[in-house]
């Protein structure tokens, strides 16, 4: 089948997870499109397979005959949703190549998501497209920067961070997010690469109303590596996250510091008990989740420039935000508006209108603003 032919069958890997069920969902209101919900257990994905009239897929990513399973369902697109990425191989991308399927994930992770371009031969080979990163890092922020690129002659930084809800995500998500905490990771920082360390760093950003004033901390994330490459006059490249509720979030740093001390080998290995904990304390936050993307360099009137490009969520919202890469990347592809084909990282596939388009109808709303540069 081609992209664009009626019925593109798109498969959701992990579809009934917290992602998976927000993109299985969206794409089930799109005329032209067949959702198949896939994973291990076949009760909670027949569940979710009746009530937005798609169908249940039972299989596993790591099963050996997973390529010859996406020829017999006749997969067109796989959309993994099963994270966390950090130190998962390419598998489930590879068996989609194989079965000449398109295939996106939501990877956050720098490693994972650079690193796919190892695929590029395969893929172009197949005629497919195979893209790591369909999520809020690196496929929005990268659209928001090519949005506002062009009112620049010279973009020297980019500072961007996300600050979540206090809706605590999947445990896959929580124990991803952990991996790095306390740990070294690299930055470009006047035109060099430094070390820092994640959950490290702290620093605040002032949304404005409802959100307000935000504590974020270090991150790795894929667009630190990404980045300096794609916008080569770039001297800085700064990511940082945080936590809807303080206590969590200084909580965090405080762990990130017995990691350095060498007194805690990986927070991630309490993720269980921290997840559990993060659940009861989630009726203490006030729904609103926030990310923005700072420029400066220089205007195209030779003055310096600073624009902040802002989102919120509302109402927890948040996770959709996220989740609407993959969506958007289906759409394109089931219209027959998605030419690229290869491996390669989510940057570039959309602009910010197409991602922003999937977010209509929530409670979100964005904007840019100047400021001293």
């Amino acid at each position: 089948m081609t992209a664009t032919s009626p019925g593109l069958r798109v498969l959701v890997l992990g579809g009934y997870g917290n992602f998976g069920t927000l993109i299985a969902r969206r794409l089930s209101s799109i005329a032209g499109i067949r959702v198949l919900v896939g994973g291990r257990d076949q009760k909670r994905a027949s569940a979710l397979a009746e009530e937005i009239g798609g169908e249940a897929v039972c299989l596993d990513m790591n099963q050996p005959t997973l390529a010859s399973r996406l020829r017999e369902l006749r997969v067109d697109l796989l959309i993994s949703t099963a994270g966390p990425f950090q130190g998962q191989d390419y598998r489930v991308a590879r068996a989609a190549i194989q079965a000449g399927a398109h295939y996106a994930d939501l990877a956050d992770a720098r490693e994972f998501v650079c690193g796919i371009t190892e695929l590029d031969r395969a893929a172009r080979s197949a005629g497919v497209l195979v893209c790591a990163g369909a999520s809020s890092v690196p496929a929005l922020s990268a659209a928001v920067i090519d949005e506002l690129l062009p009112r620049f002659a010279r973009l020297d930084s980019i500072e961007h961070g996300i600050s979540s809800s206090a809706k605590i995500p999947g445990l896959a998500t929580l124990e991803a997010v952990l991996g790095y905490c306390g740990k070294p990771m690299d930055q470009y920082r006047d035109g060099r690469w430094q070390s820092v360390h994640g959950w490290q760093g702290l620093s605040r950003h002032r949304f404005p109303a409802p959100l307000g004033t935000r504590w974020l901390a270090h991150c790795d994330v894929p667009d630190l590596a990404l980045f300096p490459a794609r916008y080569p006059s770039v001297r800085q490249v700064s990511f940082s996250a945080g936590l809807g509720l303080r206590i969590t979030h200084f909580g965090t740093w405080a762990l990130a510091w017995l990691v350095r001390m060498g007194l805690l080998r990986n927070v991630a290995s309490l993720s269980e008990g921290l997840h559990r904990l993060a659940r009861v304390m989630e009726p203490l936050g006030d729904g609103h989740s926030g990310m923005y993307v700072t420029l400066r360099g220089e205007g195209t009137d030779g003055r310096p420039l600073a624009l902040c490009w802002e989102l919120q969520a509302s109402d927890d919202q948040g996770p959709n935000i996220p989740s609407m890469a993959a969506v958007a990347l289906a759409r394109k592809l089931a219209g027959g508006n998605l030419a690229a084909r290869g491996a390669q990282a989510c940057v570039g596939l959309l602009s910010l209108d197409e991602y922003l388009a999937e977010l209509e109808g929530l409670p979100i709303r964005h904007g840019v603003r100047e400021l001293d540069a």
